[in-house]
């Protein structure tokens, strides 16, 4: 992954669950300031996780590309 940055995702609008197009990813929580420690979670062979911070629901879709979500205002830049 040395070429390649970790998708950052969020859950701000409180949905119950976020699917993604990754299987390693950072969880921010919500968008700052209220984030919570931006922790980097890995699913492993796994195609879902809840992040231990705010228990967001991540699902894994082959649908998506890396970086991406659905929902897509769950993806996070650091232009949000």
């Amino acid at each position: 992954m040395a070429h390649t940055s970790v998708p950052h995702f969020h859950n701000t609008a409180g949905v119950p669950k976020i699917e993604i197009g990754a299987h390693e990813f950072q969880c921010i929580g919500a968008l700052p300031p209220f984030d919570h420690p931006h922790v980097y979670l890995d699913m492993g062979d796994e195609d879902e996780i809840v992040c231990p911070y705010c228990s967001t629901h991540y699902v894994f879709s082959a649908k998506l590309t890396p970086g991406t979500a659905d929902p897509i205002s769950a993806v996070y830049s650091l232009k949000d």
